[in-house]
């Protein structure tokens, strides 16, 4: 259900018995900015590769139907060899693959898939394209990427979160270490605003339209977890993710606990968050001591000091890079997806986000994040300096206005 009774209710219960975090933030989500809330969902969460992997390979080979799949990265290793041998043996059964991956994406990778490959696996049964092909004069295509990581399976099963598809989830890299991140299962009727999300960029993508009445399935309701689809698009929806996370950040009473690997910010995202702390919201921001990405730590590193110095808790994980993009709030919701807190998710990419109203889901990411601090050390004033040398503050500083835009 997408608005129904317990929207309804939950705006009667506010001017009742007031306003909760969580009360809050629906408002907020649905009511204001328009976002669907599907009511009645079943929650996994797979806060590993190896586990991810497993759930989701298994889910495909069990497709019936259809399987479609939606990744920035699909790397030609261990790990999406194995995806594409899956993937071609239900194409051979009669499975409708469809697989879309983006451009640039592709184009980072050691190996990209060119054109030669892609026929190869057009030539197994499978639909592929690639998002917005990178061609001269490049520029234009570097704006619009699609950043999102979603699978579809019969409409049943979505899953979606941080993981691309790639080994060093599972095997780490040398100059990171281990990888780190999450991904969820959903079941129930939120996956039918999955399949919407990617129907609408593969049409755009190739051209082919895919009937609603046919890759729509009619999930049972199975669980009790309410959950709002924030997708964010250039255009239309471009600011829906800058504003689902101010509504959220705005809704906490009590905490706000933050994993994220690039949280340069936006203004209006670094304000929520000066604004949660001056009312006594108690703000924890979980960053990585390695990444894989150059003056990005940098530029991190003198937001984290600025939030610290509003008096956020700010803790570096040193058990290798975390990837992992979650939010919890006030033990009752949290988000789960693919957006970054940099300027390059909230005001270009393509990105998908779901808030879930449980506080079961929010207890259980809350126990990783407790688990994850004894491999962390909090930023102090001290240990700042100690761990950013002058010209690495000095980097910081040159390249923040650039990075908290891009």
């Amino acid at each position: 259900m997408r608005h129904g009774l317990f929207a309804l209710l939950l705006v009667v219960c506010q001017h009742v018995c007031g306003q909760t975090a969580s009360s809050q933030a629906l408002h907020a989500l649905v009511s204001e900015q328009g976002n669907p809330l599907y009511e009645h969902n079943e929650v996994r969460l797979l806060p590993s590769a190896k586990e991810k992997y497993a759930d989701m390979f298994a889910a495909i080979r069990l497709a019936r139907r259809y399987v479609h799949l939606e990744y920035f990265i699909f790397r030609q290793d261990s790990v999406g060899t194995e995806l594409l041998d899956i993937l071609a043996g239900k194409a051979r059964e009669g499975v409708e693959v469809r697989l879309l991956i983006d451009a640039y994406g592709n184009y980072k990778s050691p190996c990209p898939m060119r054109r030669e490959h892609l026929d190869s696996i057009r030539q197994r049964g499978i639909k592929v394209d690639l998002f917005d092909p990178i061609r001269f004069p490049w520029l234009p295509n570097m704006y619009h990427r699609d950043h999102r990581k979603i699978v579809v399976v019969d409409g049943l099963v979505a899953y979606t979160g941080g993981m691309n598809v790639a080994d060093y989830y599972q095997r780490g890299t040398e100059r990171t270490g281990e990888w780190r991140d999450m991904q969820v299962r959903l079941e129930g009727p939120v996956v039918d605003e999955f399949e919407s999300i990617f129907a609408k960029i593969w049409e755009k993508t190739t051209n082919e339209h895919l009937d609603s009445l046919r890759y729509h399935a009619d999930p049972q309701a199975l669980g009790g977890k309410d959950i709002v689809v924030v997708n964010r698009e250039p255009g239309r929806l471009s600011r829906q993710m800058r504003k689902a996370f101010v509504a959220t950040l705005d809704a906490a009473q009590r905490y706000i606990r933050i994993v994220n690997p690039y949280p340069t910010n936006t203004r209006s995202v670094s304000r929520a968050m000066k604004r949660a702390m001056k009312r006594g919201v108690r703000l924890q921001l979980m960053v990585s001591a390695s990444s894989d990405n150059r003056v990005t730590p940098e530029v991190v590193a003198i937001q984290m000091k600025k939030m610290m110095q509003r008096g956020a808790e700010v803790y570096y994980y040193e058990g290798g890079f975390h990837h992992t993009k979650v939010m919890m709030v006030d033990d009752e919701f949290c988000t789960i997806g693919t957006a970054n807190l940099d300027g390059r998710s909230l005001r270009y990419d393509y990105e998908v986000n779901a808030f879930v109203f449980s506080p079961e889901t929010t207890r259980q990411l809350n126990l990783i994040f407790d688990r994850d601090l004894r491999q962390s050390q909090m930023l102090t004033p001290e240990n700042f300096k100690e761990r950013f040398s002058l010209r690495r503050r000095v980097v910081g500083r040159v390249f923040q206005p650039v990075k908290c835009v891009f």
